[in-house]
């Protein structure tokens, strides 16, 4: 996993430059990168798409973007005025071959003059339609005929089940070979899912402890306060299964369960995650209801706000049954998780917006404190990925005082609450990473593959109301039947954003006597 500090000269022609991923995300990180000092000290930034603009519009485009989205101060135009130049646009039609000739002789005249060496970089922020086209179209009009380096980085979804991401595989892998395909999962640019490695495989107090006999169960929520919003188009294809639970949840499973790698290298590291999905339990279409549950958000009250329910909001029909929830318990069948549920939870108009992993520990003997000084409860680890960036590891203790009183005490270490940190934003991280030419926070094709076989037989169940569609009030947790799923076990939903809990808990042990 090491990389160089310094990326060799590159061209970055980024698809899809005027739409909301590139303002909210693309440009933001490539100037955070570019302050940090981070990219090549020969680089340039080719924005195109289908929208006519000068290249001069198109910098004060980008300007505002960073305005908006980007860590930009104004007190420190300098940085803008050394990064302008590195920009340039182009006008192409991505579904249209002649259009890319234009980009052709505009990306080698900026390579003359600035003296770059061939290195590119082709970014699809587009639609994933359009993935295939693209690519056959960069082989056609011979921009992939270069002396340097070339790579593509596409967004997911990548597919809407198997066989159309099999089939776009295909389509994609005639023009580029797997090492050159970057499949960017942002969650994998989280500082504190990358972190999981670390925690694990660089602590001897983890590690003889990750496995079923001594973990009970794994939590893992990635709860959302928004509702749709001007995503009804996408999101009435895919829904909470496709767009979370295939990708991000699927990837945050693998981080958590694989097995130590040979080395810290890009595919020892990847094989160790593709074992985890090729251990994890299928289900058959009609065994799906026992193991999953499906939501869609319903009018509630928020704050004293009454908040609509999903067919309400625009360009919903009044009769979708597209899911905006979805938990499951998951089992991986090897030798060291056999017998643990993985419980996972993904939702949109839910209490707080936060991403967290729990790795509840099995209980003690309850003979010697059971009943008798104090509610025993169990160890707790919480990897919290979003917003609060951190771990938060739960004990028993003595409470202060005479009679002997157990009770929780929280270890609590918060990474981004420190006084002038920020961690960096996944994308600038995986920009880099790409620039680099390190994939190993990539999604190789095997993942995706296995992935979708797996969500397949779930969607299909969903698609033939094989399990029921629950509502659930906006502002909560979901339906009651999640927390049955894990009470059937003798378990529970833990507490997500523990800031309460933490206060109420430190409170309770310090309390004077």
């Amino acid at each position: 996993m090491s990389v160089p500090q310094h990326s060799d000269s590159s061209a970055i022609i980024l698809f899809g430059a005027t739409g909301d991923l590139a303002k909210r995300k693309l440009f933001p990180a490539l100037f955070s990168l570019f302050r940090r000092g981070l990219l090549p000290e020969k680089f340039a930034i080719i924005g195109t798409a289908r929208k006519e603009l000068s290249v001069s519009a198109f910098r004060e485009y980008v300007l505002q973007t960073l305005r908006e989205f980007g860590r930009f101060d104004p007190a420190e135009n300098e940085w803008w005025n050394k990064f302008a130049p590195h920009l340039e646009y182009v006008s192409v039609d991505a579904t249209y071959g002649e259009s890319y000739s234009r980009l052709k002789s505009t990306l080698n005249r900026i390579e003359t003059e600035i003296g770059l060496s061939g290195n590119r970089v082709f970014y699809l922020a587009v639609s994933p339609e359009l993935f295939g086209t693209v690519s056959q179209h960069l082989k056609t009009s011979d921009l992939l005929e270069t002396e340097g380096w070339k790579r593509l980085v596409i967004e997911k979804p990548f597919g809407h089940d198997y066989q159309s991401a099999n089939e776009l595989n295909k389509e994609i892998r005639s023009v580029f070979k797997e090492e050159e395909i970057y499949r960017i999962d942002h969650y994998l640019g989280k500082e504190m899912v990358q972190n999981i490695e670390v925690i694990r495989f660089a602590n001897s107090f983890f590690e003889p402890l990750w496995n079923n006999k001594y973990i009970a169960n794994v939590q893992i929520t990635s709860s959302e306060t928004v509702g749709v919003e001007e995503r009804a188009g996408y999101y009435e294809k895919s829904g909470a299964l496709r767009d979370m639970v295939q990708n991000h949840m699927l990837q945050m499973v693998t981080m958590i369960a694989m097995e130590p790698p040979s080395r810290l290298v890009t595919e020892a590291i990847r094989d160790e995650k593709v074992k985890v999905l090729r251990s994890l339990r299928g289900f058959a279409v009609d065994e799906v209801k026992k193991y999953v549950v499906r939501g869609q958000y319903a009018k509630g009250v928020v704050g004293g706000t009454t908040i609509r329910g999903y067919r309400e909001e625009p360009g919903i029909t009044p009769e979708s049954t597209t899911e905006t929830y979805v938990a499951a318990k998951l089992f991986i069948d090897n030798f060291r998780w056999a017998g643990v549920p993985f419980y996972i939870r993904t939702g949109k108009r839910m209490p707080i917006k936060s991403t967290e992993i729990l790795i509840q520990f099995k209980n003690l003997p309850m003979n010697l404190y059971f009943n008798k000084y104090g509610d025993l409860q169990p160890n707790i680890l919480s990897i919290r990925i979003f917003p609060l960036e951190g771990i938060y590891l739960k004990l028993n203790a003595k409470k202060p005082g005479t009679d002997g009183v157990v009770s929780p005490i929280p270890l609590d270490f918060c990474q981004n609450c420190e006084a002038g940190y920020n961690s960096p934003e996944a994308y600038e991280r995986l920009l880099l990473d790409c620039l680099h030419g390190d994939s190993t926070f990539f999604t190789r094709w095997d993942e995706v593959a296995l992935a979708w076989k797996f969500v397949d037989p779930i969607s299909t169940a969903f698609r033939e109301e094989k399990v029921e569609l629950l509502q659930y009030d906006a502002g909560t947790w979901g339906p009651a039947q999640s927390a049955s799923m894990l009470k059937e076990d003798g378990f529970r939903w833990w507490p997500i954003n523990p800031e309460k809990e933490l206060h109420e808990e430190k409170e309770a042990h310090f309390v004077r006597m």
